[in-house]
């Protein structure tokens, strides 16, 4: 077997400018659960990983130079509005709020305190071809992708 148990055929990675204050953010937000955190000579993580959901997640500290590399993760829920409104307040700021898009998710978009953005989904319906295609001119799904796309993901910059 190519891939580990407990593992999936994509794993994604985040470097962090602070991998345990990101681990305690992912653990308050996601549920996520520590699988690992060890810690190297230089005394940052050089290695960790979490679970949220069925997936692991990779971190480590960016070595001394690195330029800041925000994670962008999707995460399918039960709940799109509660996990949003847990990411909040365990410290994310709201990116987008929950917002029914066309294809039949509600999705809701916030960046960590560090920069990481989190796109959260539930899926709602499951929409046709047809469906999808006449939703592209409907005024309420059209509205609700323009919201979206007009996201400030790194205000400031």
């Amino acid at each position: 077997m190519p891939v580990p148990q407990g593992y999936t055929t994509v794993t994604p990675w985040i470097i962090s400018p602070d991998t345990v204050r990101l681990i305690a953010f992912l653990k308050e937000a996601f549920g996520a659960e520590e699988l690992s955190c060890l810690v190297g000579a230089r005394g940052a993580v050089d290695h960790a990983e979490v679970r949220i959901g069925d997936s692991v997640v990779m971190a480590f500290d960016a070595p001394p130079g690195w330029p800041p590399t925000p994670g962008f993760l999707r995460l399918y829920v039960d709940d799109a509005d509660a996990v949003h409104r847990r990411a909040v307040e365990a410290g994310a700021t709201s990116v987008t709020e929950v917002t029914h898009l066309s294809f039949g998710d509600r999705v809701g978009r916030v960046r960590d305190p560090l920069g990481n953005l989190y796109w959260i989904h539930t899926r709602v319906e499951d929409v046709t071809a047809e469906e999808l295609e006449r939703r592209l001119d409907d005024p309420v799904f059209t509205a609700a992708m323009e919201y979206v796309q007009s996201a400030d993901f790194f205000p400031g910059r």
